[in-house]
This record gives C-alpha cells, sequence and structure tokens, in this order.
C-alpha cells in the first residue's frame, strides 16, 4: 500500500508530507484547496504524464516521492534490473527544461518503465473514467479484462497476424491486366540493365580506391624506382643487396679463422635472401602499374555507368544487387501470378479457418464471462440503491479483425418497465457514476492492484444513493487500501481515515496544507461539509451522529 507521500514545489504545494493508511481514507476540502494536486502527484509517481507547468511559481524543479509498503516481488523488477525490496521508494523531479529524473529504490529509470511499475501498484478512477462508458469500443476490453482471456487473446492475435499477411500477399498478386503488363515490361526493362551491366558486390568500393591509386601513379612510380635503385643500384651507385653480398662474402672469408663467426654469417645470408624476395616484389609491383592513363580511362567509364544505375536502383553495388533479385522474385510472380494467386487464395482461406476457429473460443469465453458480468453488475447496483436495473452485455458479430469476431456494447435499463437501451441514452451522472464503482468493484477481484484511488466519483450522486455509493466503497475497502477524494459527507463519514486539505495565503503566496483529523476535527469538517461555511449546533450535532452510526 501507499504509506508516505512528499511533494514539493507542485502547484500551491510548497512542501506536503502525506502519511496514508490501510483500509478506506478520505480526502475532503474546500474546492480549490488543492485535492487535485495530491492526485496528480501521485499520478506523476506512476508515471503518468506531468508537464513543468506544475512547477510552482518561482522554483526551478518539483519533486514527488512516495514509500509502498509490501509490494510483492514483480517481474518488473528482474526485467530492469531493479533491486527488490517490500518497502519500495519511488522518486521523480519535474524539472523546468521539461526533463524528468525518476528512480526507482535509488535505480534510474525511464518514464516509461515507471508507468509500466505503477500500473501495478494503484489503479486511480476519475470522473472522465465514467465518461468512457459511454465509448462504446471499451466495452470489449472491459469484459475481455474481466474474463481475463489474455491467453485465448494471444492466441487470436498470432492468428489474425497471418490472415493479414496472407491478405497483403494476395492483394500483391491481384492486380488488374493493364497494370500488370506496365508493370511486367518495368521489371523486364530494368532486370535487363542490371544483369547487362555485370554487376559485383563491393565493386564500386574496389574501383574507387583503384582510381585513387592511379590518380597518384606517377608519384607511386618513382617512389618504388627509387625503392628499387636503393635495393640493387643503378649505373652511378651500388645498392644496398650488392653491398650486402659483398660483405657476406667477406665474412665467409674470415669463417676459415673463427668458426664463432657462422651465427653472423648465417644472420646475414638469411638477410640477404629477405631483401632480395623483397626487391623482387617491388619490381614486378612497379612492372605492373602499365599504362595508368588507359586504365583510369576504363575506370572512369564504369563509375560512371554505376553511377547513373544507382539513381535508379540504390547507394551501392549490394543494394542493387538486393533490388535485382527483388525485380527478379516481383516479375516471378506476375509471370506465374495465377497459380501463385491460386495458392495465396488457399493459405489465406486456411488463416481465416484458424482465426475463425480461436475467435469461436474467444467468444465462447467471452460469453460465459459475459453472463457473469451481467449477474454480477446487477447485484453490485442493487447495493448502490438501483434495485430495478437490469444489465446486458450486447454481442454482435463482426468481421474478423483485430480484438476478434465480436462486437459488444453494454445495454441498461435503471427503471422497471423500460426497455434496455445503450448506457448513453439511459444513465444519468449519478446513475453512471455507480454503474463504473460497480464495475471497478467486480474487476478489482481479477487485479493484483492493492491501492484503488477513486477522484470525486460521487459527482451527481445525493441521498440514499449516496449512502450506498458511502457502504460500497467502505466494503471495496475490506482488505486493500483505498483512496476517495469527496464532497459527500456520508462517504466522508464511514472512511477509517480523513485528511482535510485547505489553504492559506501568506505574504502574497498561496500555500496548500494537509492535515490528518481527529475525531474533533472529523466532526468540524463533516459539519462544513453538511451545511457550508456556517457551522452551527446542528450540523454539528448531524456529523457527530454521523460519525456515531
Amino acid at each position: 500500500m501507499l504509506t508516505l507521500l512528499h511533494i514539493e514545489n507542485i502547484a500551491v504545494v510548497e512542501s506536503a508530507d502525506i502519511c496514508f493508511d490501510r483500509g478506506f481514507n478520505v480526502l475532503s476540502g474546500e474546492t480549490g484547496a488543492g485535492k487535485s494536486i495530491i492526485i496528480d502527484a501521485i499520478s506523476a509517481i506512476l508515471g503518468e504524464r506531468a508537464y513543468r507547468e506544475v512547477i510552482r511559481t518561482g522554483a526551478d524543479r518539483a519533486f514527488v516521492s512516495a514509500v509502498f509498503d509490501g509490494v510483492p516481488e514483480l517481474d518488473w523488477f528482474t526485467a530492469y534490473q531493479v533491486p527488490w525490496e517490500p518497502e519500495l521508494l519511488i522518486q521523480r523531479e519535474i524539472l523546468s527544461d521539461g526533463r524528468n529524473l525518476c528512480r526507482v529504490n535509488g535505480r534510474p529509470v525511464a518514464v516509461g518503465q515507471l508507468r509500466q511499475l505503477g500500473r501495478q501498484l494503484i489503479t486511480i478512477h476519475g470522473q472522465h473514467d465514467s465518461q468512457q462508458l459511454f465509448d462504446e469500443q471499451t466495452h470489449l476490453g472491459m469484459l475481455d479484462a474481466f474474463a481475463a482471456d489474455g491467453e485465448l487473446l494471444r492466441e487470436y492475435a498470432a492468428a489474425w497476424e497471418q490472415v493479414k499477411a496472407c491478405r497483403a500477399r494476395l492483394d500483391k498478386l491481384s492486380m488488374d491486366e493493364a497494370e500488370k503488363a506496365r508493370r511486367q515490361e518495368m521489371l523486364q526493362y530494368q532486370i535487363k540493365e542490371l544483369e547487362k551491366a555485370k554487376l559485383k558486390a563491393g565493386e564500386d568500393e574496389a574501383l574507387e580506391q583503384r582510381q585513387k591509386l592511379l590518380m597518384n601513379g606517377e608519384k607511386l612510380s618513382a617512389a618504388l624506382n627509387q625503392a628499387v635503385t636503393a635495393l640493387f643500384g643503378d649505373e652511378d651507385s651500388r645498392g644496398s643487396g650488392e653491398l650486402l653480398d659483398e660483405a657476406l662474402s667477406s665474412l665467409s672469408g674470415a669463417l676459415r679463422y673463427d668458426e664463432g663467426l657462422r651465427p653472423v654469417h648465417d644472420q646475414l645470408r638469411e638477410l640477404s635472401f629477405a631483401l632480395s624476395d623483397a626487391g623482387e616484389q617491388l619490381r614486378d609491383y612497379r612492372d605492373g602499374l602499365g599504362d595508368s592513363e588507359a586504365e583510369l580511362d576504363e575506370i572512369g567509364a564504369r563509375l560512371d555507368l554505376l553511377q547513373r544505375l544507382k539513381r535508379k536502383y540504390g547507394a551501392s553495388c549490394a543494394e542493387m544487387l538486393e533490388y535485382l533479385e527483388r525485380a527478379r522474385a516481383e516479375l516471378d510472380d506476375i509471370v506465374f501470378a495465377e497459380e501463385k494467386q491460386c495458392r495465396a487464395e488457399k493459405e489465406l482461406k486456411q488463416a481465416e479457418q484458424v482465426a475463425e476457429a480461436a475467435a469461436l473460443r474467444l467468444r465462447q469465453k467471452r460469453s460465459e464471462a459475459a453472463r457473469v458480468l451481467e449477474e454480477r453488475i446487477c447485484g453490485e447496483l442493487a447495493e448502490l440503491n438501483m434495485p430495478r436495473v437490469r444489465f446486458l452485455c450486447e454481442f454482435s458479430r463482426i468481421p474478423l479483425g483485430p480484438d476478434g469476431a465480436d462486437g459488444l456494447r453494454f445495454l441498461m435499463s435503471a427503471n422497471a418497465g423500460e426497455a434496455l437501451k445503450p448506457l448513453a441514452k439511459v444513465a444519468s451522472g449519478g446513475e453512471l457514476a455507480r454503474i463504473m464503482l460497480a464495475m471497478k468493484n467486480v474487476m478489482a477481484e481479477h487485479e493484483r492492484v492493492s491501492t484503488m484511488i477513486f477522484d470525486e466519483v460521487d459527482a451527481g450522486v445525493s441521498g440514499r444513493a449516496a449512502q450506498k455509493v458511502a457502504e460500497k466503497l467502505r466494503t471495496v475497502a475490506k482488505g486493500r487500501q483505498v483512496l476517495c477524494v469527496t464532497h459527500l459527507p456520508q462517504i466522508a463519514a464511514l472512511a477509517e481515515h480523513h485528511l482535510l486539505i485547505s489553504k492559506s495565503e501568506r505574504q502574497g503566496r498561496t500555500y496548500t496544507q494537509v492535515v490528518p483529523l481527529d475525531r474533533a476535527g472529523r466532526i468540524n469538517e463533516l459539519a462544513r461539509m453538511i451545511g457550508g461555511a456556517q457551522i452551527t449546533e446542528t450540523t454539528r450535532k448531524s456529523a457527530e451522529e454521523m460519525l456515531n452510526a
């Protein structure tokens, strides 16, 4: 559960430390006191989007940290190499230049990685979530979450990807005859042009290197002549090879007098052989230079051809050869299109059969879950002062798509004798809030998240319905942590822990404080929530009675 939230320089909160307890926690206060800021700070800790505009005026950064207790050893910690401990520390710093610095147990993490962790720690339900019930595109996802049919969804997704691949292949083969003829003619021309060029992978790089060498041919030839002369000499001088041979001859004579010179003699002989071999290699290289001007012309013409081809087919010989293979394959597809089209149609039919079978298994699972969900939702809503409600998951058959072959929308009748209709046509604001609360309570049984936040989900609810919502929230809080931002005294009175959010002004600046209330403080706050700014003895007595109930 979330045990401690620390906030610095977010909006009107300069600094605040908020302790939360297990069970049912409520946050209340005047409109504009800063309740939404607390929720925004928690959202930031969970990795949700945080803008630099939240930074308090005059500060260069905002900071939020949170401590969670009893965190299980989630796979997330292993995946991102973050050390796991049952007590978890999350920190996030929001800088004025828009950067965000996030840490989990002292380890830096990306915002996206933090978001993955946050969704396993807390769920936040606000008024906008209730409006999502009007969007029928979300209903199937809600049912799938309740049905816990992830394995079937993955099985169907793999089959659907195969269907898409088969359709794409068939579409590629199914061009009209005129387009087919035009494309065939173009491919034949391109293939002929590339084949005539007799390309070799890496040829362009090799030619460019050779061209560079030949363009410096005079300098290279002069250097080689100089080296050969130094080794073998010329008409005017003796070369180092000749001098070395002379030294070796003299040393051979000296061996008659001292055999101890043998190692030096052998060393010079090896040196003579190596020098002679190196000299011959230099001569061969020099003599092989040939007519550099003619070769340069040939290389230039070849590179010009390659450059023209590159503008059409690729940035290198390797890429052009790859294009040639693709063109041959596409031409083959066109020439043998009828045969390949028949094969592709057969493959598509088989893929669709596999996908339809997977969609059928998914539909059966969804249908079973829908019956249970209908019963559970009706039961929850009966406890929320909607005893005559009827709730139905209406399926429709649709063509195979990313989510299967099922369309789904939630229908409801709030009163006896009324026909079932889409939620947008029958649900009032208060009814919608209670439907979403019922949905959240049912879904929570399938989630590992142990902390739930309800941000003013009591909008449009009053009287006996408000009391039922309060009782339901207290029931939801059994065995988990619930944080609820509320304006209703009925909800605040049933909480186990009550935090008051208030604001004040000092030296022209606004400051928000969060204070845990004792019994006397709770009576005063409940009296304010009942009667407004004027707290009378009557409202205080009503508040006390609510706490004692």
